[in-house]
């Protein structure tokens, strides 16, 4: 039985902070950040915006886009690593604000970036035994990146989230059952401790954790192919590539990992074509931890001039700590039209740009959003309106 994602779903905050503004104002050459990291804007959440809020939206358009009922959905899970409490699931409150049965396996997973891609593959795994008996998996990766004011991190922030509508009629993207390579090793390069909002990394080292579990997952990916021999580089197998990308140069430090592995004597010349259609939208966004690989993968269907029909794409997804995942899917007929009818670079031309005082003075309003009484009047659409008994309190 074939299993894929038949629909995507893209929340961002309604505001973002110009990175070469951000630059200007800690004293920083622009192109430092923005030429540097490969970003251009950073989201920025408001206060009523949170992981929950975000995992909501991105569900709601998932769904929608998909014409799908709430009780087709019999499996929801949250990948993130920015929860909101240390038991009760993100997953929980998006199934109440979403109104899903209560016949509905709900569930959070956590491995830094990874989480996200943990959970779609048992999704993957539970639709093709049979398990889903016709029923659908959401599985949805929130997270907000935070480093904090004036941090070495500051630039590399973000927040968002994408939900993946997962069953066996695959409308975007059929992935290909048992090509999955996997690498994980115990590494300390980005943990955020309990007694801390903000990560703590080791940068250089991360980057290089991040290039070894490359190399790992992707020669286990053709070990499990079964198709390593043959002409030609391996990865131009693939149409495209779609990488973890906390920051757009990331990607092009993967991607240059991959063709020197490959045999590539100029392994920058495929860039563009194999990779490039997949950053359009992660450069509006920043870092959103465990989507962003799949906000690269909904901005390679939204913004590729090529048509991707019937065409292979390779994934790979890593999450610090570390674990990581490179494996393919076939994209489908009308996946690009269906992907670009969502209106996703509307959605981010709508934000409002914040002046840096502004965004400051919403950094320092966050942290103390955990203890934010709620506010009398009920909200509209799904926002975090503070706490109230020790319980967070939500407006569908």
């Amino acid at each position: 039985m074939q299993a894929g994602l038949e629909s995507i779903g893209i929340a961002v905050p309604s505001t973002y902070v110009e990175l070469a503004e951000l630059a200007k104002a800690r004293g920083v050459a622009p192109g430092k950040y923005v030429d540097g990291l490969g970003v251009t804007r950073m989201a920025v959440p408001q206060v009523d915006e949170d992981t929950v809020t975000l995992a909501a939206r991105a569900a709601r358009m998932a769904l929608d886009a998909a014409g799908c009922s709430t009780e087709d959905v019999a499996m929801l899970v949250v990948g993130t690593e920015t929860a909101v409490d240390h038991s009760k699931p993100v997953s929980s409150y998006v199934q109440g604000l979403l109104g899903l049965s209560t016949r509905c396996r709900v569930f959070e997973t956590k491995h830094a970036c990874y989480g996200g891609t943990a959970a779609l593959q048992l999704a993957l795994d539970w639709v093709r035994s049979g398990s889903a008996k016709g029923k659908k998996a959401l599985i949805i990766c929130s997270d907000i990146a935070r480093y904090g004011v004036g941090t070495p991190g500051e630039p590399t922030q973000g927040a968002g989230a994408v939900a993946l509508l997962v069953s066996d009629k695959p409308k975007l993207l059929a992935l290909e059952a048992g090509k999955t390579g996997v690498y994980a090793n115990d590494v300390m390069d980005f943990w955020r401790p309990l007694y801390s909002k903000d990560a703590v990394v080791d940068g250089h080292y991360s980057v290089q954790c991040y290039l070894d579990a490359l190399e790992g997952a992707y020669k286990a990916y053709q070990e499990a192919a079964g198709d390593a021999g043959g002409e030609g580089l391996y990865s131009d197998r693939f149409a495209a590539l779609v990488y973890h990308v906390p920051y757009g140069k990331m990607s092009r430090k993967a991607h240059r990992h991959v063709r020197t592995l490959d045999g590539d004597k100029d392994a920058d010349a495929s860039f563009d074509r194999l990779v490039g259609p997949s950053l359009v939208l992660p450069s509006q966004v920043g870092n959103i931890y465990t989507g962003s690989m799949y906000l690269a993968l909904a901005s390679l269907l939204s913004s590729a001039k090529e048509d991707l029909t019937g065409k292979r794409v390779g994934l790979f997804s890593y999450g610090s700590g570390s674990c990581a995942e490179f494996f393919s899917g076939v994209v489908q007929p009308e996946a690009q039209a269906r992907v670009k009818a969502l209106g996703l670079e509307t959605l981010l031309e709508k934000r409002r740009a914040l002046s840096i005082p502004e965004y400051e003075q919403i950094m320092n309003a966050r942290e103390k959003l955990d203890e934010k009484p709620a506010e009398d009047a009920p909200g509209q659409g799904f926002r975090y309106l503070g706490t109230r008994d020790h319980k967070r309190i939500y407006a569908r």
